[in-house]
């Protein structure tokens, strides 16, 4: 036997393998990129502006209303970087952080909209604004510091090492009820002033009729079968790790097509992060119900057509209550998933809609949906935690932008 594979057998292989990850991890976010931030940041900042898309390879919701409006109005450069973490090999990835930093090293506004450690390692010069227009509204599922000692998050010696938000100028939240789950969750102190319920920008087609209009309308021309029918959409979060997660798979169509067909057509919207999806049943699927995960239409879009959501634990709900439709949450693993990942509030006091641990509870409350849902308690959660979105979210982020600087 050869001396590496004794040093495999053993397991000190597979030690040493993480040991060295761990070192080049060190040595590329406190090292590598500081050096290159630095550098760049001895040129003039200019009239530039860097959208910073962490995973997906186009432009997510989170930016494209605030995009378009600079786009449209103001006359900079804007420069959009895909890093595809977790979705390319690693030398690529490292590519384009490198290129990202580089570029955020001589631009007045940086919006991201997710947490990532590669600015962990230096400071952005005072002249630069970053923005953090996080992907979700309100405050759900535990996420950042708030998972430390749960089974989805890491260890707090990872989070002290690289601090994931460091060098923001604002944090936008949509209510003013949910700003201490970000500082606590992004490691933010209250006095900072860094969170801030000024709205979320993305929210902001909710209050466009026109836009509203135009989701239903799309999704007849892509799904003709969905006219003169009630929709349901059903949009579950993952489970899991981001690396390797699923999709449930605990929804009846058979049951729900017997049930409600004649009324309702169903749409699927499994989670961006899911690469593999569950499969919809021959006997449902093109009658009944519909993956529409890959159909061309956002989030927004399905929202805003959807007269019914279903979901579980995703932060869509605070969303999907600017529209004061009918929710009803899917929770037949709630108690293993609050183990996993935990909840800002308590599950059953927040949901403003009834929440069912089988499929017979689900159809049940939709043949009786005129007569359960209840609006006012939609009202007041929307009020609670979606107070600041209110159509105007991107005219107060663009007024932050524009404004005082950070020393101001």
């Amino acid at each position: 036997m050869s001396i590496v594979s004794a040093i495999r057998k053993t397991g000190i292989y597979i030690a040493y393998r993480k040991r060295s990850t761990k070192i080049r991890k060190y040595k590329y976010i406190k090292k590598l990129l500081p050096s290159v931030y630095n550098e760049e940041a001895k040129k003039p900042v200019e009239e530039k502006i860097v959208f910073m898309e962490l995973r997906v390879d186009s432009l997510s919701e989170s930016f494209k209303y605030i995009h378009d409006r600079l786009k449209n109005e103001y006359d900079m450069d804007i420069k959009i970087h895909y890093l595809r973490s977790g979705y390319t090999y690693q030398k690529q990835y490292l590519e384009n952080a490198e290129e990202f930093i580089r570029d955020m090293a001589t631009a007045k506004l940086v919006f991201i909209n997710d947490s990532n450690n590669l600015m962990s390692g230096f400071d952005v010069r005072p002249e630069t604004k970053v923005f953090q227009l996080w992907h979700g509204c309100g405050a759900f599922k535990k996420f950042g510091w708030s998972t430390a000692e749960l089974l989805f998050g890491v260890d707090e010696e990872t989070f002290y090492k690289y601090p994931t938000n460091r060098n923001l100028f604002c944090v936008t939240v949509s209510s003013p009820e949910v700003s201490w789950a970000y500082e606590e969750a992004m490691g933010i102190k209250p006095e900072e002033g860094i969170v801030r319920p000024i709205g979320v920008s993305r929210t902001d087609v909710f209050f466009d009729e026109d836009y509203k209009k135009a989701s239903c309308q799309k999704l007849q021309n892509l799904i003709p079968a969905v006219k003169d029918k009630k929709v349901i959409l059903y949009a579950p979060t993952y489970r899991g790790h981001l690396a390797d997660c699923t999709s449930p798979d605990k929804l009846d169509f058979e049951a729900l097509k017997n049930a409600l067909g004649d009324e309702y057509v169903l749409l699927v919207k499994h989670h961006f992060l899911v690469k593999e999806t569950p499969d919809i049943p021959d006997t449902s699927e093109g009658s009944f119900a519909f993956d529409v995960t890959n159909m061309g239409m956002d989030m927004n879009e399905l929202l805003c057509a959807g007269d019914i959501c279903i979901t579980d634990y995703s932060s869509l709900i605070f969303e999907y209550s600017l529209l004061l439709r009918p929710m009803i949450f899917f929770a037949y693993d709630i108690e293993d998933y609050h183990d996993w990942r935990g909840f800002y509030y308590d599950y059953d006091q927040l949901t403003p809609g009834p929440v069912c641990r089988t499929n017979q509870e689900i159809i049940d409350h939709i043949l009786n949906i005129d007569e359960r849902f209840n609006k006012q308690e939609v009202i007041d959660f929307r009020y609670r935690f979606m107070r600041s979105c209110d159509g105007h979210a991107t005219d107060r982020i663009l007024e932050l932008a524009f404004g005082q600087s950070r020393e101001g």
